[in-house]
């Protein structure tokens, strides 16, 4: 193989697992933040979030590379990404592309998923605490995680939104429990806080993505309801985050979180205007993107005053 082609095929793996899309990874920032400061640069600490943040990149990776084949053979990522639709960046599918075989795409997925279960068994081995809860949370997140569009295929039997969030959810209780070996209220709503972000962008997606997964069979909510009912769900995801954020001070949050959090609000607000309304369903997504990372920058903000 050349050094040219090697390139190719190793920015074709690249692109197959999504390494840009690092919104879940987000996760162990607010986690290490929500740490009691004498806690947090302890090494076994540190070395925990570590190993979990690097074994989630490549267990998502491996999610995806299977979701992406799943979605070639089935059909709906050739509909969903049809040369004519300018919007769609077909190289983002390798398979669609042609830049990489079924067989590769494939093995990279079971590579990639054997080492990520690996590397979360070391940072359970070395955590400063092992709760119960957390490693059933951590088990249960890996084996549905490669289930999601392989094998029982969850996103075929309309498990994909509430999965969505609850990897967001799983991701930030998980190194939580590992780091602290409890949970408290505060660190329970900025967990759901969290997994709604990537979910209210994967709800656009699914909306611009309707057609494509009507016809494999895809239940998401968007298929099996009307435009107007699609809508309304998720304006109703959009209300549920904004209750979580006005309900945090009652869960030991200062009284000010929600004035903190109006950015997140007021975007949410557009987004579903500009996805809605002006009927731009991709702008809205890339909304949805950057209102989670401002949400995180400010759970990160909230944090360090409150823990110090």
């Amino acid at each position: 193989m050349s050094t040219r082609s090697a390139s190719s095929t190793a920015r074709a793996y690249v692109r197959l697992a999504k390494l840009d899309i690092l919104d879940y990874y987000l996760g162990v920032l607010v986690v290490w933040t929500l740490l009691a400061p004498a806690s947090r640069l302890e090494p076994a600490v540190l070395a925990t979030m570590l190993l979990f943040l690097v074994g989630e990149v490549f267990m998502m990776a491996a999610m995806v590379a299977l979701d992406d084949l799943t979605g070639y053979r089935d059909g709906s990522d050739i509909a969903n990404y049809a040369p004519d639709d300018p919007n769609r960046r077909v190289a983002r599918k390798p398979l669609v592309a042609g830049t990489l075989t079924e067989r590769q795409v494939l093995g990279f997925a079971w590579v990639t998923a054997l080492a990520g279960a690996a590397l979360w068994l070391g940072a359970i081995a070395i955590a400063p605490h092992r709760p119960m809860w957390t490693l059933v949370v951590i088990a249960v997140t890996f084996f549905f995680s490669v289930q999601y569009s392989w094998g029982l295929k969850l996103s075929y039997h309309g498990f994909q939104e509430f999965f969505l969030a609850a990897l967001g959810w799983a991701v930030v209780l998980g190194p939580y429990g590992l780091a602290t070996g409890t949970i408290d209220g505060f660190a329970l709503v900025q967990a759901l806080l969290f997994g709604l972000g990537p979910l209210l962008f994967g709800v656009y997606s699914n909306t611009n993505d309707v057609e494509g997964d009507r016809g494999v069979g895809r239940p998401t909510v968007a298929v099996l309801t009307s435009p107007r009912g699609n809508a309304l769900f998720v304006a109703l995801l959009s209300a549920v985050e904004a209750a979580l954020i006005v309900a945090a001070p009652f869960a030991g949050g200062p009284w000010w979180f929600p004035l903190a959090l109006l950015p997140t609000v007021v975007l949410r607000v557009q987004q579903w205007r500009t996805g809605f309304v002006e009927g731009d369903i991709l702008v809205a997504r890339k909304l949805g993107i950057d209102a989670h990372r401002v949400t995180v920058l400010v759970l990160i903000f909230v944090n360090l005053v409150v823990r110090g």
